[in-house]
């Protein structure tokens, strides 16, 4: 972990303003999980303070999805704030579900977040941090509001808690969550580019078949599984299998024939990098965070339980730093 701080602190030093931000230990985005009534309760008294808002969103971010976060601060300086904003949003939403014990809760909350993104076109914001980012993100970019409403209306279906009926199913919802977060943050690059959205497709069903893989190991810890259930009737692996963290081949297979699913993705995004604009691809760099995973899980011959797997590489800052200056996905 210091060592990967002290990759970024010193590339990014001269190239983002808050930098120092990245000093502070951080975890992994993927698998903690922390109660968001406490985080309301903190943010309440200085929701209204521009200041105050900007941090709670880029401290949520940072412990939440630091991939995320370090993708952020190298966007032009323009949508660097804007971007923090999105993530900030799509992360709320995204730990409803671990955070509530009874589906209405996790309803309420997300007809709090359908109500907030009215009002924020209404231009009267909620009395809340991520709301008066958002607010402000979507004033200096005109962000289109369907994307976010297809956001939360889609986490909203997640909180079934129940496994994907198939492969497709898992895209849809990669799509409309994922892919709706990369659209938004090309309205901030100012991009508006045929190309860049089927790009931004793809990549965002990547990283949601990607983020499903991910996020086994956890889920499992809770006796939860989500990996789609076509694929898992294929190789004849059961729930109970992921529960034990079984390492058996029919087990691998399952891992082998999603992750060779967002491989796919991420090539058919690629496929179009000559046509998209230089502009677009920073709103792209988590193809190196998808990239990277995909390579490891294959190094481990796709035992998603590997202990290697649970680390984070130490040189994905530099690896996404690279990618930015090189303007490329």
């Amino acid at each position: 972990m210091a060592a990967s701080n002290s990759i970024i602190h010193g590339l990014l030093k001269s190239k983002v303003p808050f930098y120092r931000a990245l000093n502070r230990t951080t975890l992994p985005g993927v698998c903690v999980q922390r109660s968001t009534d406490l985080q309301s309760v903190r943010a309440s008294t200085s929701a209204t303070d521009p200041r105050f808002s900007e941090k709670y969103c880029l401290d949520l971010v940072r412990s939440r999805d630091y991939d995320g976060f370090v993708s952020s601060l190298l966007l032009p300086e323009d949508a660097r704030r804007s971007s923090l904003a999105l993530r900030a949003f799509n992360v709320e939403l995204a730990q409803v579900k671990d955070s509530v014990s009874q589906k209405t809760l996790g309803l309420m909350r997300m007809q709090f977040w359908k109500t907030a993104i009215e009002e924020i076109y209404s231009d009267d914001p909620p009395s809340q941090p991520i709301g008066t980012e958002l607010w402000r993100a979507v004033r200096k970019h005109n962000l289109t509001k369907r994307w976010l409403l297809r956001i939360i209306t889609d986490r909203e279906k997640d909180l079934d808690d129940r496994a994907y009926r198939n492969l497709q199913e898992l895209e849809t919802y990669s799509e409309n969550t994922q892919s709706s977060l990369i659209y938004l943050l090309l309205e901030c690059l100012g991009v508006k580019d045929v190309h860049a959205d089927h790009a931004a497709s793809h990549i965002g069903k990547a990283q949601g078949i990607t983020t499903c893989l991910r996020a086994t190991p956890y889920h499992s810890s809770r006796r939860k599984v989500y990996l789609p259930m076509d694929v898992c009737m294929l190789h004849g692996a059961s729930q109970e299998d992921f529960i034990r963290n079984s390492r058996e081949q029919n087990v691998r297979d399952v891992v082998y024939d999603i992750a060779s699913q967002a491989h796919v993705h991420l090539q058919h995004a690629r496929s179009f990098s000559k046509r998209v604009p230089a502009a677009a691809c920073p709103a792209f760099l988590q193809t190196v965070v998808l990239e990277d995973y995909l390579q490891r899980v294959r190094r481990a011959h796709f035992d998603v339980f590997h202990p290697s797997l649970q680390a984070r590489n130490p040189l994905l800052p530099l690896q996404l730093y690279l990618r930015s200056w090189k303007k490329t996905y």
